[in-house]
């Protein structure tokens, strides 16, 4: 059975499980990460040497980083609708896949960082206002980019929604004012209608 490192509030984490929901893969969740630590204990480091989570082990296989994770899992499970097989329809995936660590994510982190993880005697309201901002911005790329479809590369989802969604659950739920962005509402509330995102990714966030 596949051996899944981290806690379950970790969005990482999230990525990995809600596609091993998705594909009905079995899979053995072991808490690791923030309060639960492990993860610079010498057994963790000899998996993971970064001491962050995700790690998964397949067998005998070891891997980390979350979205070369998600790649593997659907490569190896034959997932294409999740995943295509075809250059032009992966690149379109991949793409999504990275904008999101590299422009939505880091946009997003210090407002939540500072809403969720740190005191409020302790919050910057310029901070988070200019993550607010930012990730105003950019979630405007995502929102012309569902137009007209139902998820981000066609009629079903891909790994692309599931990297992207593990994020947008956490914009909405942050206690700010966001800007009317219709296409990714109903995107989003297209998410929030299958089970394995309800049931993974749309608990309290911490």
């Amino acid at each position: 059975m596949l051996k899944l490192w981290g806690r379950a509030t970790s969005s990482n984490v999230q990525k990995v499980m809600w596609l091993c929901s998705e594909l009905s893969l079995p899979c053995e969740r072991i808490d690791a990460g923030g309060p639960f630590g492990r993860t610079q204990e010498p057994a963790y480091l000899a998996l993971n040497p970064n001491g962050l989570v995700p790690t998964i082990e397949d067998d005998d296989f070891v891997l980390w980083e979350s979205n070369t994770i998600l790649r593997y899992l659907a490569n190896r499970h034959a997932a294409r609708d999740w995943y295509p097989t075809d250059a032009r329809g992966r690149a379109q995936v991949e793409k999504w896949m990275d904008w999101s660590a590299t422009t939505f994510g880091p946009a997003l982190f210090d407002a939540f960082w500072q809403l969720v993880r740190t005191p409020e005697s302790r919050r910057d309201a310029a901070v988070i206002g200019e993550s607010v901002r930012k990730t105003g911005i950019v979630l405007r790329i995502a929102d012309a980019q569902l137009a007209g479809r139902a998820f981000l590369c066609g009629d079903s989802p891909t790994l692309a929604d599931i990297c992207v969604g593990i994020n947008v659950y956490r914009w909405f739920e942050l206690p700010i004012e966001r800007p009317e962005l219709s296409a990714l509402r109903a995107w989003y509330d297209r998410l929030g209608q299958r089970q394995p995102y309800r049931d993974v990714v749309m608990i309290p966030i911490r």
